[in-house]
Parts: C-alpha cells; structure tokens; sequence
C-alpha cells in the first residue's frame, strides 16, 4: 500500500482531548438507546451492542495484573479472553453502569499494547462505530478525530484487522484524503475508516416506498 495524502502528526494534548470528548459523546448516546438497541447486533460479529460497550470500558475497569489473568485463562488467546470477558461483562453490568464507565473514565490513560493515545482513540471510534452504524442511528465522528485516525492506516493496521484490501486504494469522498495504490473504492472517511479496521458496512436502508 502506498502513502496517504494526509498525514501530518496530531500533538498528543490533541489526541488526548479527542478520546475525552468521544468517550462523553459515547456515554451520552448510550443513555438514550432504548432497551431493545441494547440486544440489537453490532457490526462486531457475535457482539450486541452491550458486549462492544463492554469491551470497551474493560481497560477502565481491569488492572494489568487482572486482564494478564484472563490472557492466561484464554490460553493466551487475546480475541478469545476479549469475547469472553465482553459476554460476562455485559451480563453483570446495567446499561447505565455502561455508560457511565465511559464517561467517568474520559480521561482515564488506557492505551492498547501497541499504538499509544491514536490506538485508544481508535479503539473508542470504530467501536463507537461499530455500534452507531449498526442500529442505523447516523453519527458523524468529527473531522478533526477522523483526520488523526487516517494518518494512522498502515500495512501493520490492515493486517492486524484483516482488512483485506490489498490492491485497493481508499479515496474519501468527503475530505482530501486517499491511501494505497491499486482499485479505486471511494466511499466516506467515516466509512473507510470501518473498512481499514476490518469491518463490513450493512447494506444501505432501501428507500421510503421501494
């Protein structure tokens, strides 16, 4: 894959306020979903939309020492040890309790193991996606927290995700962004975004009357 036309370096006091201010947003959607959008599926295969925000209040609420436990008892299988605790999770914790995770924690420091502030950032995005797109609700990540999580698509990142997009390149049809070299797919930052981390957008709403 080639390089993108966009990719400065964000400051991290930048970085640091976007994560802050999406995990706000986050918590504040979440209190408005009705009780039946909680069981809805996500875009995260196998997860509703309780299991992705269990997932992703787990650095918040697990100690190094606890969530290295868990690997072990996964059999040192990450996804598997991440299924695992999202399902319990999500059954011991309310809705509310979810939510208020993520907005009592916006500035707690979790980052992955790899990847730093941008890693959490993009973690709290795609799995806000994740959730947002799936129930059809129409969110739009501002830009300026869209352009920082571009400048992170690599090689390593569509491996990782298994993004499988080799010899394809990405073109945002809403911002002065494109990545890699190959056939054109063009589509939103938003959407791209979800592509590069391994995602598979639902099919458009068919039209009023169709």
């Amino acid at each position: 894959m080639g390089n993108s036309t966009y990719r400065p370096t964000a400051p991290a006091q930048q970085v640091i306020a976007a994560i802050a201010a999406e995990r706000r947003e986050l918590a504040d959607l979440l209190d408005t979903l009705p009780a039946e959008s909680w069981d809805a599926p996500s875009l995260c295969r196998g997860w509703r939309v309780r299991e992705v925000a269990a997932h992703m209040t787990l650095g918040f609420r697990y100690s190094t020492a606890r969530t290295a436990l868990e690997l072990v008892r996964a059999g040192g299988r990450l996804h598997r040890m991440t299924d695992r605790c999202a399902r319990r999770d999500a059954a011991r914790h309310p809705e509310r309790a979810l939510a208020a995770f993520l907005r009592d924690h916006a500035h707690h420091p979790w980052t992955p193991p790899v990847g730093g502030a941008a890693a959490a950032l993009a973690h709290d995005v795609v799995h806000g996606l994740d959730i947002t797109v799936a129930l059809g609700l129409g969110r739009r990540v501002p830009e300026d927290r869209l352009r920082i999580l571009l400048d992170t698509v690599r090689p390593l990142t569509l491996r990782f995700f298994r993004a499988g997009l080799d010899g394809v390149s990405l073109h945002a049809t809403d911002l002065d962004w494109s990545y890699g070299t190959g056939r054109p797919l063009h589509a939103t930052a938003q959407e791209l975004l979800l592509l590069a981390h391994g995602r598979r957008l639902p099919p458009p709403a068919p039209a009023p009357g169709a």
